[in-house]
């Protein structure tokens, strides 16, 4: 059985740090590109990092410089660590595969930054 169970999401200050942590069984992992995506109130879905299976990583220009991602191809999951966090940044994050969202999605994970 697929599942993709995202966690690590909370409320934070502006300028501090989360983990989010990706979860998953039943899915194709270790020949995939994997990534993080979140999507605003209002706004549309968008890709905010990816690793591929040579641990090459993009980021979207927004995140740059702030945010980590990383793989366990072990484990099975995914890991995004944020840093200098900004109100901007606040969302609901959701990880899959890139480009093609290829597993079910998850419930995702709650990010709120706010002072």
């Amino acid at each position: 059985q697929v599942q993709v169970v995202e966690s690590g999401g909370g409320l934070v200050q502006p300028g501090g740090s989360l983990r989010l942590s990706c979860a998953t069984s039943g899915v194709i992992f270790s020949g995939v590109n994997v990534a993080w995506y979140r999507q605003a109130p209002g706004k549309e879905r968008e890709l905010v990092a990816a690793a591929s299976t040579g641990g090459i990583t993009n980021y979207a220009d927004s995140v740059k410089g702030r945010f980590t991602i990383s793989r366990d191809n072990a484990k099975k999951a995914v890991y995004l660590q944020m840093n200098s966090l900004k109100p901007e940044d606040t969302a609901v994050y959701y990880c899959n595969t890139a480009p093609n969202r290829i597993w079910k999605w998850g419930q995702g994970t709650q990010v709120t930054v706010s002072s």
